[in-house]
């Protein structure tokens, strides 16, 4: 098996712990076709793992190992590796509460993972549903999990935060910030590499030729500069900066449409990304479709980083009643994603060997 034909390492972890991760994951590694797509290492404690499977009501036969080093070596990839860490204890935990001792059991966790994408022993990480709450209060020192993903793999370019529905996805221009501050970041430089950043993503998740939609800002995509003239004098210029480009695939940007009917037009087919200006403008839209299918994927990072868009789901923690689609999706993104990059890095070092034998 060639480096570019072996299954990606894709690691799973169990989330929050007082929420539905761990249930989650067993569901999902009860499933035949989740364990054809990848080599899949679980990273978390034993007896959060144990609780997840009694939760679900199934037993997952994973192959212990003793670091995240060691799976992409496995001698056979036909059931899951794991990987035990000791990062809370049960009693730390109120099942449905946010607590700090499982914020900090979160953060440890991703940090481990993310270390062993830095070591190239991992292609992909899918993470269960966290808690901001629970991870500020474990020390968190971002606005959200992907602000911490970036400094923590040194990204110095711009990343933001895709959310998914089957074929579409969605970025956006500002993200966790009050409403009333949305407008301060709106620039042609952010538009264009959300619009950029989304298109290439889509490539790398197999869309052929995707077609991205930009958002108006305004009611009415601003009445031509009546209801604000932000598409006016920063959202169509962007547009037409992205259009002057040359593209791999033909056209594959337009706008700005009104807000409040784009998603009619991606719905039929006929863009699979939309660049949204702000939060709940893409998010209402994306959940009111389909909220237990939805999948957050972390862009502009250097792996690809996916979780369900939903949360943790308090109310329903420790019930059995937790559905895994969202999981099931957002894992299939991470072993197509990650599939990607291991090619594309065996593509660089095959040519960074040529050039330096021909030199």
């Amino acid at each position: 098996m060639t480096a570019t034909s072996a299954p990606p390492v894709v690691a799973l972890t169990l989330g929050d712990p007082a929420g539905i991760g761990p249930e989650l994951i067993a569901r999902l590694l009860a499933r035949p076709d989740a364990i054809e797509r990848a080599n899949i290492v679980l990273v978390g404690d034993p007896w959060l793992w144990e609780d997840g499977q009694r939760v679900a009501g199934l037993r997952i036969d994973a192959e212990p190992v003793a670091s995240l080093a060691q799976v992409r070596g496995r001698a056979s990839v036909e059931r899951p590796a794991f990987v035990a860490v000791d990062t809370i204890t049960s009693e730390q935990v109120a099942r449905g509460k946010a607590g700090p001792a499982g914020g900090r059991s979160v953060l440890q966790v991703l940090d481990r993972c993310m270390d062993a994408t830095l070591a190239g022993d991992v292609d992909a990480i899918c993470f269960a549903p966290l808690n901001k709450h629970a991870m500020k209060l474990g020390g968190l020192k971002h606005e959200d999990e992907l602000h911490h993903f970036a400094e923590y793999l040194g990204v110095k370019g711009y990343f933001c935060e895709f959310n998914t529905l089957g074929e579409l996805w969605t970025a956006r221009i500002s993200s966790h910030v009050p409403l009333k501050d949305a407008v301060d970041y709106l620039s042609v430089e952010r538009i264009t590499q959300a619009a950029e950043l989304i298109y290439e993503s889509l490539l790398a998740n197999g869309v052929a030729a995707p077609k991205v939609a930009i958002a108006a800002f305004n009611p009415h995509g601003g009445d031509g500069g009546m209801c604000g003239r932000e598409e006016v004098d920063v959202i169509a210029p962007a547009v037409r900066a992205l259009q002057a480009r040359d593209w791999p695939t033909d056209a594959p940007f337009h706008g700005p449409f009104p807000a409040d009917t784009i998603f009619l037009k991606a719905q039929a087919g006929d863009y699979q990304a939309i660049v949204t200006m702000y939060h709940d403008q893409g998010q209402i839209a994306i959940k009111l479709l389909g909220f237990s299918r939805g999948v957050t994927v972390q862009g502009g990072l250097p792996v690809p980083i996916t979780t369900p868009a939903h949360g943790t789901a308090y109310d329903i923690a420790g019930l059995g009643r937790a559905d895994a689609g969202a999981t099931w999706q957002a894992f299939q993104i991470a072993c197509r994603m990650g599939t990607a990059r291991r090619r594309d890095l065996a593509i660089a070092r095959i040519n960074n060997e040529s050039t330096e034998t021909s030199a």
